[in-house]
């Protein structure tokens, strides 16, 4: 993963995707850098109009929010259920010093 936000940094940055310059930016982070994943990388990325790729890929981000009301009623579903869990813990405890 980290190959492919080397090179979306360098595409950012307005410079070409290239062996040098994804070697750089991965020993800059830390990285160990594998000459044969990038150069796998520079090829995969050849003829690739980047700024495309990245729209394509936003479209599905823009319907993850509509699942988030569901997520949020289960939520509201567990705390229930979590509640009425303790109030028959706390209704069994009453029978002990009741």
């Amino acid at each position: 993963m980290e190959y492919v936000y080397a090179s979306l940094v360098l595409h950012a940055a307005g410079k070409k995707v290239d062996d040098a310059g994804l070697a750089n930016i991965l020993k800059a982070a830390g990285a160990q850098v594998d000459e044969s994943r990038i150069k796998a990388m520079v090829a995969a990325l050849e003829g690739v109009n980047i700024d495309e790729a990245i729209k394509s890929a936003a479209v599905p981000a823009v319907a993850a929010p509509a699942a988030a009301p569901a997520k949020a009623e289960k939520k509201k579903e567990e705390k229930v259920e979590e509640e009425k869990k303790e109030e028959e813990a706390l209704a069994g405890l009453g029978a002990l010093f009741g």
